[in-house]
């Protein structure tokens, strides 16, 4: 008999994932979700097994989670599994196939974070001061990465309202020994004259090169751009995303705004901003350091 998975049970899924490993970001947890579907569903078609893993995606975006690492995670799951040949396949083959390719991409992405915070390492020197928004678990690693290399630097964090994750950031960092401080929101500018550089994470990276992430990153890199200060975005690839907005308002609202807001946006907070590539001096990624405009030439290799 074939089992079906409904769609509140994929919801659930996908929250209790998040909910028991924090280190996860949304995006990753997405694809455990789609490669646990993929595992517990009998399909008589590929046709079929497409509608399912999309009504999969669809039950994950109507949950209260911020929703641009599962669109692009899920984008790019998607069509990593569905490169193989199966023309002379039998559905069950086309399954193990796309399975075991699901697998290895998942392992992939699981090691992307160490990969970009080996990287970033080699731009922080003792002694240096760094700024950085809220709380990236990118950004949190390799700050970490770094302290264990015994290299000795001056974290501020932004406390980052309305829901204080810079309060979370800066307790997980001095737990491993890094001197941090606690700024309001607002006193960005006051403290970027006595920084070396700026380490944002991502939620989402678009096609110019640009960024979407927790709300403030923009007042962030438009200020250090007007101090000369640089701009370093911590992200894995798979945070990149197939969009192109021009200015705020073109952003998705699922992306911007909680689900409950969204039924009447006239007065809701928008959780993330857009920060155009201008603002942003290099990506660091698990593909390699890149210029924003580099950004697109990656995404074209992605989907081709």
């Amino acid at each position: 008999m074939k089992q079906t998975i409904g769609n509140s049970d994929v919801a659930d899924y996908f929250i209790r994932i998040l909910q028991e490993d924090d280190s996860l970001s949304s995006g990753i947890a997405a694809i455990k979700t789609l490669l646990w579907v993929l595992q517990e569903t009998e399909f008589d078609t590929v046709q079929e097994l497409h509608s399912t893993i999309q009504a999969a995606v669809q039950s994950m975006r109507e949950t209260d989670k911020p929703m641009t690492s599962v669109v692009s995670g899920s984008e790019l799951f998607l069509r990593f599994i569905t490169l193989a040949k199966f023309d002379d396949k039998t559905i069950q083959e086309v399954r193990e196939i796309m399975l075991g390719r699901g697998k290895s991409f998942l392992a992939k992405l699981l090691e992307s974070r160490n990969v970009v915070a080996k990287q970033a390492t080699s731009f922080i020197s003792d002694g240096c001061r760094i700024l950085t928004h809220a709380r990236s678990r990118t950004v949190r690693d390799t700050l970490i990465l770094a302290a264990k290399m015994n290299k000795r630097f001056h974290v501020f964090v932004t406390q980052s309202f309305p829901d204080k994750q810079g309060e979370q950031m800066q307790t997980e960092l001095e737990a491993e020994g890094i001197e941090c401080t606690l700024i309001l929101d607002s006193a960005i500018g006051y403290v970027m004259e006595t920084v070396d550089m700026v380490f944002v994470g991502a939620e989402g990276v678009v096609e110019s090169g640009g960024i979407i992430n927790r709300v403030g990153t923009f007042t962030m890199a438009m200020c250090a751009r007007e101090m000369k200060k640089p701009v370093y975005v911590l992200v894995e690839s798979f945070k990149f995303s197939r969009l192109y907005p021009l200015n705020q308002r073109d952003l998705p609202n699922d992306y911007k705004y909680s689900k409950p807001s969204l039924s009447d946006i006239s007065k809701a907070h928008p959780l993330v901003d857009y920060t155009p590539p201008v603002y942003i001096t290099l990506l660091f990624t698990d593909l390699g350091i890149l210029t924003p405009s580099a950004v697109s030439d990656e995404l074209i290799k992605l989907y081709l």
